[in-house]
């Protein structure tokens, strides 16, 4: 079966020795079976300036495809941004509360399935726990709980439209942050 592929110039100005044919473009391929080895297929190149037909399968347009595709530059992600309050608060505040809704689902499917989860059973268990291991599994509830809890309460005033500025964001990430952890040493503790 024949395919055409159309393509279109990139931003990257030098490609590799055997893409130098193709002068910098990227490739789109309609093709419904890019395997295919049809003889007479036909590849359309456009460059800055002329149009040429280059002879071609299938197989070779796809390979050209898939080496011109390794040669993009990916898109801008975390690497090159500076790590910054604002999205290490979005991510934390999305992985707590994910964390505590599995959590709390996993205790009452447990429940439902018949497993010793009512309170006394609990407590007696715990109770028997070293007191490193009390702490930390006390930490390991009460940390994401209390994050979630108080960066909840500042997307609710955020709500109400105030405090939407920079300044404002980053002053009441840290209070939260230390209100956070107060209240998670209070919990732990007590």
């Amino acid at each position: 079966m024949a395919s055409r592929i159309l393509t279109r110039p990139l931003f990257a100005p030098q490609l590799a020795s055997p893409l130098r044919r193709a002068a910098a473009t990227q490739i789109r391929l309609a093709a419904t079976k890019p395997y295919s080895d049809a003889p007479h297929a036909n590849t359309i190149i456009s460059k800055p300036g002329h149009e040429s037909i280059i002879n071609s399968t299938s197989a070779d347009a796809y390979e050209l495809l898939v080496a011109q595709r390794k040669n993009r530059p990916i898109a801008p992600h975390l690497s090159i941004y500076q790590p910054q309050l604002t999205w290490y608060s979005s991510a934390a505040n999305r992985i707590t509360g994910v964390t505590l809704s599995g959590l709390i689902y996993l205790y009452f499917m447990g429940y439902a399935a018949g497993l010793p989860l009512d309170s006394a059973t609990v407590a007696a268990s715990f109770g028997a726990f070293p007191y490193g291991v009390k702490l930390l599994t006390k930490f390991g509830l009460a940390a994401p709980f209390t994050y979630h809890s108080w960066n909840s309460c500042r997307h609710l005033v955020w709500d109400t439209g105030r405090m939407l500025d920079l300044k404002n964001y980053y002053r009441s990430g840290y209070a939260m942050l230390a209100v956070t952890a107060a209240t998670t040493l209070w919990l732990v503790y007590v």
